[in-house]
């Protein structure tokens, strides 16, 4: 082949450039740091899980208080008892969640990621293990930079011991919100555990420790859809963590006693400690990011740099993306974050809350069906009375026993034969046949409409009115 025919190393102008999208991770290091937000977040770590570890242990009525039995298609929130019917309840609990969550995100950002979300909890808490046993963040990079010893290998086994056993009983509470905590300890002490119960512990265990032992950051950035979408949610007038530019550039090291409009500085001393502690390992000063969690931990590490400096807070604060251009005052802020859009938000969240709590208030917790039994026909009894067989079918959603009367109306002089009254148990439900009688010229040959009163002798407001046919014969 000739030099010319040899194809040119050279890349045209019209050559498309290749460039590939891998990175390869780098670990976070985080860096500790006291302030307000992060008690804040601390608060909100034992809160949650306060709430998570103690609710399947919490007794009603001889109960457990919360349990989501799917074995028994019933679902106990303390007094309340959910049953397949009343699934419109719980749809309505997850379209309150959604709005809460548009809601909170439109008004200060990714508030729910940065505080309560169990990626950041637990993420959270295993940092805290591995900050007590490896060290502040020069200390972790030290141990990971050097050979494996004894030491190493002894805080790495420690730390990872830690982080299973951790993991291993938030699988078991998680799967004893969904079978009774007491029979699953009972089943795990004497290891008859069913396989599905099992199965469920150790995958949840395993997906706790992997995703807030090692992908921690990970998840936030490339696996959470909600860190996507939060953008469209997003407008000049939400409060999201920022950094004032105008008062920060030009950044530069100084000692305290500089004059800075004499060196040209801003405030901005180019520590880099606001990238230290961030968990996501971002660089708030570059603007606002998919990445950041809204935590606020680099505010609080910020501050104390001010203020070792006497300069004053707030170089990166909790603001809006106009207050920062405008220099809004606190109150001139808080008046755009309360924008229109947020309080239509507010309207109607509050207005399905509302709507939420009434239904649930004058819930009638009884179902009652009664069917005509096709497979008897109507006959003529004695005394010149028909009678009819039905299927009564009580469900009582109520976690005492209870007992119901039964009245059939429509009719002139129709009544029961037999008891009219029926006691069912807890949380049960009772099917009984009926025999209903009416004198025999009451009506018309064939389909005569009726109905059932059935009510609860001891509270006349449970209540249910049904629909029937009451058969003359020709």
């Amino acid at each position: 082949m000739s030099q010319q025919d040899k194809p040119s190393q050279q890349p045209s102008d019209n050559a498309t450039i290749e460039q590939s999208l891998y990175a390869k991770h780098k670990k976070v290091y985080a860096r500790e740091t006291p302030g307000k937000f992060n008690s804040l977040r601390w608060f909100f770590v034992f809160l949650t899980q306060a709430i998570f570890y103690f609710g399947p242990w919490l007794q009603w009525n001889g109960r457990q208080a919360v349990l989501f039995d799917l074995a028994e298609r019933k679902f106990y929130l303390f007094g309340l008892v959910l049953w397949p019917q009343d699934v419109i309840y719980l749809s309505i609990i997850l379209l309150l969640s959604a709005f809460g969550l548009f809601l909170f995100t439109a008004m200060a950002g990714r508030l729910f990621c940065g505080y309560a979300c169990p990626q950041t909890v637990y993420t959270e808490i295993f940092m805290w293990i591995e900050n007590r046993l490896e060290g502040d963040r020069n200390a972790r990079i030290k141990l990971d930079q050097s050979p494996m010893s004894g030491r190493k290998f002894r805080i790495k086994a420690t730390k990872f011991f830690l982080w299973g056993v951790l993991s291993l009983w938030t699988g078991i509470t998680f799967v004893g919100f969904f079978m009774p905590m007491k029979d699953l300890m009972q089943e795990l002490m004497t290891l008859t555990i069913s396989g599905w119960s099992a199965f469920w512990v150790f995958f949840y265990s395993a997906f706790c420790f992997l995703q807030a032992g090692f992908m921690r950051e990970q998840v936030c950035k490339y696996m959470c859809p909600y860190a996507r979408f939060q953008g469209v949610m997003f407008d000049p007038d939400t409060l999201i963590v920022t950094y004032d530019e105008a008062r920060g550039e030009p950044r530069g090291a100084r000692r305290k006693t500089d004059d800075l409009k004499a060196k040209g500085l801003g405030d901005c001393v180019d520590c880099k400690v606001c990238v230290q502690v961030c968990p996501t390992g971002i660089d708030i000063r570059n603007g606002l990011q998919y990445e950041c969690i809204g935590c606020g931990l680099c505010i609080d590490a910020c501050n104390e740099i001010m203020a070792k400096m006497d300069y004053p807070p707030g170089l990166i604060r909790y603001a809006t993306e106009n207050s920062v251009a405008k220099q809004y005052t606190t109150r001139e802020t808080l008046r755009h974050v309360f924008r229109p859009r947020i309080l239509l938000y507010t309207g109607i969240l509050l207005l399905i809350f509302a709507a939420f709590v009434y239904s649930l208030g004058t819930r009638i917790p009884l179902r009652v069906d009664v069917l005509r039994d096709r497979g008897v026909m109507s006959r003529e009894v004695g005394d010149g009375l028909t009678e009819n067989v039905y299927l009564l079918h009580i469900m009582n959603m109520q976690d005492t026993a209870r007992t119901f009367i039964v009245k059939p109306e429509g009719l002139e002089g129709i009544r029961m034969d037999g008891r009219d009254t029926f006691t069912v148990p807890p949380l049960q439900n009772v099917t009984e046949p009926i025999n209903v009688r009416a004198p025999a010229g009451e009506g018309k040959p064939g389909a005569n409409p009726i109905g059932f009163v059935i009510v609860d002798t001891e509270n006349p407001d449970v209540r249910r009115d049904e629909k029937s046919t009451f058969f003359q014969p020709n």
